[in-house]
């Protein structure tokens, strides 16, 4: 086998060469990160044009409703039902970074329309929100999670924000609170609600409203009604289910049912030890 002489090379060539080799070997391994763009404003929109969402009836969607869920090392629970929510807080709003991208629910985010997000509320869920600066008040759909920085209880399509007037702010104060559309649904002869009984009826008239059979989570016995009725309402906002008072054993017991869903009934259980420290136990009927 022949030798070759090897080239006389200066060392700065040589030095110069191996600079070149250890970037192109790094180029090659290292991927280029590029600096996520910032979140902002659209074009210019005239909002008398974009209408409020028109709230309906809609199912709620398997996709977006996952429960518990953490963001962040924080654990959320969405609330089994929307109904008598009302929170006062601070809103923010977001923009073009998310424009197209998937909301939770799988549906594309539009700036331009007028939906939210919203930690906790089922998705969807149509909510009025009124700038408590302005008294401006909007309805938007929510079909989204979020927001997850700081204390800011919804966050608002760029449009919606828009129309509340505090696009150039970045946040403002608001009240949020839901679209009851009980009135177009069919409830069940169970859902009747003891609150109906007059304060002033005496406790020992007879409250026990007609019983579907089927399995009930007791939240609560008292020995006064007043004190039922008081847990009946605290615990409204928690749960689409009829809840009821019943008069058993000598004392006032809160259930809430039926529930046939084993899985359903476990997360109501969680959502009433996280969100009130409330534990209940299964009853049947």
């Amino acid at each position: 086998m022949s030798r070759h002489k090897p080239a006389n090379y200066s060392i700065p060539f040589l030095a110069v060469n191996l600079v070149t080799c250890l970037i192109l070997a790094g180029c090659a391994t290292v991927p280029l990160v590029l600096p996520e763009p910032k979140d902002g404003p659209g074009a210019p929109v005239d909002t008398g044009s974009i209408p409020d969402a028109i709230p309906k009836v809609e199912p709620i969607t398997r996709i977006g409703n996952k429960s518990p869920y953490t963001v962040f090392g924080k654990t959320y629970f969405v609330l089994p039902s929307s109904k008598d929510y009302r929170e006062q807080g601070v809103a923010s709003w977001y923009g073009k970074k998310f424009h197209g991208r998937k909301t939770s629910n799988g549906e594309v985010y539009d700036m331009y329309a007028m939906t939210a997000a919203h930690k906790t509320l089922p998705i969807p869920t149509y909510v009025r929100v009124t700038h408590t600066g302005n008294k401006r008040s909007i309805i938007v759909r929510i079909n989204d999670r979020g927001p997850f920085h700081g204390p800011r209880i919804i966050d608002l399509s760029y449009v919606a924000a828009l129309k509340l007037g505090f696009a150039d702010n970045g946040t403002a104060d608001v009240l949020v609170e839901t679209i009851d559309l009980s009135g177009s649904l069919d409830r069940p002869a169970a859902a009747a609600k003891p609150e109906t009984v007059a304060k002033d009826q005496p406790e020992t008239g007879p409250i026990i409203p007609p019983l579907n059979q089927g399995r009930y989570l007791q939240v609560g016995a008292f020995d006064q009604l007043q004190q039922a009725q008081l847990l009946q309402k605290k615990i409204r906002v928690y749960t689409s289910h009829p809840i009821l008072v019943q008069q058993r054993d000598l004392l006032y017991k809160v259930w809430i049912g039926p529930i046939s869903d084993q899985l359903e009934l476990q997360l109501i259980k969680q959502v009433l030890k996280k969100s009130v420290d409330i534990s209940g136990f299964m009853v049947d009927h």
